[in-house]
């Protein structure tokens, strides 16, 4: 270095201290997460995997103040509704084993973490392994006692036909808008007398009552289903199809995105399946010529400041995917609806 002078100030600050002591205050604090004992960090190894290694509470839903927690993490462990290959019921525990997800957002600037309380609670609890009818009736009661108490949910399906009932939920007292990331609308009617499919919950949502079609914005969309979603135009939702994103640009559908869903409400539903298989091969019903995750990366970053009052990933199917790279977007994503959560929290309480 040809600047003495401030090479002696480098070494002055730094040399001789340990990788543990950090100046700069945005820094410092998530290095306070990670160095609980001078220069030893926690091994991302270590003790019982959870969901954003948060702490792990299954008893919260038992106690009268749900734990104090702000944002309850959540699997459910649930894919009796797929139409193709199953596997996504592995989905929770794929994404529970992935390490070094955060706890510093880079391009937010952000530690949610420290922002609020938050823990994985554990799966929801099935009566049945068997009857598809019957665990949606079990996620829709969990969730509004979570709701109910004031807890923001954020989930790891599962199959896609979860949401729909966990709508139910966030949307029981006005209805939400969404912003679907997904190759697949899921807007298809009943099957086969089945209501409960992963091609269908937004259809339900929207004629239940508790999702605002006309506040929701369905991005990734392709492949040779689209004839099977004509609810979604004729209810009025905003369809991007992935082969418009390269002309439209990731700023502009951010920005038609905003338009969209407004100031009100929203739900963020992230499926998989709308990365193209060479990111995420890991999923029951892959379709080719879909985002990279780091376009969905910038669209969820930049529709941070969104009302955001709960979100999922699902359709994780890890045995079809060696390198684990599905399981680690979706652990990624969770994490980036983590922070557009605690934004939205921060905002509701004038923080």
């Amino acid at each position: 270095m040809s600047d003495r002078e401030k090479l002696e100030k480098l070494r002055a600050k730094y040399a001789g201290v340990g990788g543990g002591v950090v100046y700069d205050p945005t820094f410092k604090r998530v290095a306070e997460l990670q160095f609980k004992d001078g220069e030893k960090r926690v091994w991302p190894w270590a003790n019982a995997a959870t969901l954003l290694d948060a702490p792990y509470r299954p008893d919260a839903p038992e106690l009268p103040d749900f734990a104090g927690l702000d944002v309850a993490l959540i699997g459910v462990p649930m894919d009796l509704g797929v139409t193709n290959r199953a596997g996504a019921r592995l989905g929770p525990r794929a994404v529970r084993s992935i390490e070094r997800i955060g706890p510093y957002e880079h391009v937010l600037n952000m530690v949610p973490a420290a922002e609020v309380k938050a823990a994985d609670i554990g799966d929801v609890p099935f009566r049945s392994r068997f009857s598809l009818d019957s665990c949606h009736e079990d996620i829709e009661a969990f969730y509004k006692k979570i709701v109910g108490a004031g807890v923001v949910p954020l989930s790891v399906g599962g199959d896609h036909s979860i949401t729909g009932s966990i709508l139910k939920a966030v949307g029981e007292k006005r209805p939400a808008g969404m912003l679907h990331i997904d190759a697949h609308c899921d807007t298809s009617g009943t099957y086969e007398g089945a209501k409960f499919h992963h091609g269908g919950p937004f259809r339900n949502a929207v004629l239940d009552g508790v999702l605002d079609p006309e506040r929701t914005i369905q991005i990734g969309i392709r492949g040779g289903a689209e004839f099977l979603w004509e609810f979604s135009y004729d209810s009025g939702m905003t369809v991007i199809h992935a082969e418009e994103v390269t002309g439209m640009g990731v700023p502009a559908i951010i920005e038609k995105a905003r338009q969209v869903l407004g100031t009100g409400p929203v739900y963020v539903s992230f499926d998989v399946d709308s990365l193209d298989p060479a990111f995420a091969p890991g999923t029951g019903t892959p379709e080719i010529g879909g985002l990279t995750s780091r376009e969905v990366l910038e669209l969820l970053r930049g529709l941070n400041g969104l009302d955001v009052i709960g979100g999922d990933v699902v359709e994780v199917a890890p045995q079809y995917d060696a390198t684990s790279n599905t399981a680690h977007a979706a652990a990624q994503v969770l994490f980036e609806i983590f922070c557009m959560s605690v934004t939205a929290l921060k905002a509701r309480r004038g923080d």
